[in-house]
């Protein structure tokens, strides 16, 4: 099998080794409080996290096309996880955390199925106003499992309004003391996101959170802490699921496929802008494929490229993905030898760290952006969010992907219709809307379809044009198709209807540059017949001198 995903080992230098040794450092003190917070949203003990994290790391660096995408447990699939297997887990630790392990092993299928069939497309299909709602939804869903953890109470079941109304009916339980260890993670959480951008502040609240629990004695004053995470690795294979419990989640995995592709994509995009190169969105997919599979297997949960993490390592001097596989060893390193210190980390901090990691998801300029030059995806935006806040976060995902498929539809339904004007002091013509000065030619309409004409949007070219004779009271409609790829069954029909429209009100009609494709198919629905030969060789400017010089 070819993988050019390769290409970059074998032309490894070594003095790329420096950095990417310092950036796999940065980056797994980066991933490691990460992973933990991630693991605690999808309802799963810290090790699942570590997991998922370390045997994803082990596999991807082999296989993704861009140099500084970083596989890891990201907040808003950890939600979704969480949310979505909690009923059918029914409060079994041990079948939550089998079911979230087949969801891995589901996406990595998925995924492995999309690359194979080349879809990489398919991320195209989900709009960034969609994204932005979603991720906005997804920011205030967050903040809802994560502030009663943070004033040191259990926390609320159900969707956002019924976490919401939990926690502010229950706020004479707060601990003080758990308030206080949270606010002061918070303080340097976000002192460090202002003043060291991309270091590992992370790193240090756990290890201060961690001596601060030991010297205070903070558990014994009622601050919940993590629990014991287990030391070593665990036994690789198939969860213990069952045939029907595949079936079930088999949306689940959908859906959690669709934000990796996504989020893994937009990385991989940003990347190859800033660098160079050219991003290719079918190789991730077999990344995310191997793995997941190698996370499933592993007893962890999805993963998928993670933003936040992929800067960290961009900014940490990475040079090629070699930087993950040394964070994955990392990693296994405290897996095998120190997950023993992780049991005194209290909660409050965890949730500050997992609170803050995500603030990046609710983005308000990009709300604002919207709202001030596109109101239509605002309003989208703000559907996304709302089907996260008010459906939960499964459907959620799935109104977004509906929401994304109608306004590409919508948009393919009504392609823009130029009218045509002369370009002063040539023989060339462009759209009069967009250029005041252009030349409309009397008694000529000249129109421009801007798409292919097909069957779901020839209706509304057809409207257009007859709409725009009518006011123009032209003699001549001259259709330029030479922005018209293909014409179908359907349009060439409806390209009938409107010669026989426009020649029983006494107007002429010629079209003018139709690919070869297009020509062809026409004739052989005799149109030629009814409007005469359409001639390769024929511009709109003949056309319309033909039309001055009165031999049309």
């Amino acid at each position: 099998m070819n993988l050019p995903a390769f290409s970059w080992i074998r032309s490894y230098s070594r003095q790329y080794l420096r950095g990417d040794l310092v950036a796999g450092l940065t980056l797994a003190a980066y991933l490691l409080p990460a992973g933990i917070g991630d693991a605690s949203l999808a309802g799963l003990p810290a090790e699942a996290g570590l997991y998922a994290c370390l045997f994803g790391g082990l596999v991807f660096w082999l296989f993704c096309g861009s140099r500084h995408t970083v596989i890891t447990v990201t907040s808003a699939i950890s939600l979704v996880i969480g949310a979505s297997i909690a009923p059918m887990s029914d409060g079994d630790p041990a079948r939550h955390a089998a079911l979230a392990a087949a969801t891995a092993l589901l996406v990595a299928a998925i995924a492995f199925v999309a690359w194979a069939v080349k879809a990489g497309t398919i991320v195209n299909f989900i709009s960034e106003p969609v994204m932005i709602g979603f991720k906005c939804g997804v920011a205030l869903f967050l903040a809802s499992t994560q502030l009663p953890k943070l004033f040191g109470y259990k926390g609320g079941h159900g969707d956002f309004w019924e976490r919401s109304g939990h926690f502010i009916g229950n706020l004479d339980q707060t601990n003080t003391a758990a308030l206080l260890t949270g606010l002061a993670a918070l303080t340097l959480l976000i002192l460090g996101k202002i003043f060291l951008k991309n270091k590992p502040v992370g790193l240090f609240v756990v290890i201060g959170g961690i001596i601060a629990a030991t010297l205070l004695g903070l558990e014994k004053q009622g601050v919940s802490m993590l629990g014991e995470v287990p030391q070593g690795l665990p036994k690789l294979g198939l969860p213990a699921v069952q045939w029907s419990d595949l079936n079930e989640l088999l949306p689940l995995a959908l859906a959690c496929f669709l934000l990796g592709a996504v989020e893994t994509a937009a990385i991989g995009r940003m990347f190859a802008a800033k660098h160079g190169g050219r991003f290719d969105s079918n190789r991730e997919f077999l990344a995310l494929s191997v793995s997941n599979l190698a996370a499933g297997l592993g007893r962890g949960l999805p993963i998928s490229g993670g933003m936040s993490q992929s800067l960290v390592n961009e900014s940490g001097g990475a040079k090629t993905p070699l930087s993950g596989l040394i964070a994955a060893i990392i990693i296994l390193l405290v897996a095998l030898f120190l997950s023993g210190l992780l049991h005194n980390l209290p909660q409050p901090a965890l949730a500050a760290i997992v609170l803050v990691a995500v603030a990046g998801l609710f983005k308000v300029r990009a709300l604002k952006r919207l709202w001030q030059y596109n109101r239509s995806e605002f309003v989208v935006a703000m559907a996304a969010l709302a089907g996260v806040l008010c459906s939960g976060l499964l459907r959620g995902v799935m109104l977004g992907a509906i929401i994304s498929l109608v306004q590409l539809i919508r948009s393919a339904s009504k392609p823009h219709v130029a009218m045509l004007g002369r370009i002063p002091g040539t023989r060339r013509f462009s759209d009069l809307a967009r250029h005041s000065k252009n030349e409309a030619i009397p008694g000529v309409l000249i129109c421009r379809p801007e798409s292919g004409l097909v069957y779901f949007n020839i209706d509304h070219v057809r409207d257009t044009i007859l709409a725009a004779a009518e006011r123009s009271q032209a003699k001549l409609v001259v259709l330029d198709l030479s922005a018209s790829p293909r014409v179908d069954l359907q349009a060439t029909e409806a390209l009938g209807s409107l010669h026989a429209e426009l020649t029983s009100s006494g107007m002429g009609f010629q079209i003018v540059e139709a690919h070869a494709s297009v020509r062809d198919m026409l004739r052989r629905e005799g149109f030629e017949e009814k409007i005469g030969r359409i001639d390769r060789k024929i511009s709109v400017a003949d056309a319309v001198d033909a039309f001055t010089n009165g031999t049309h």
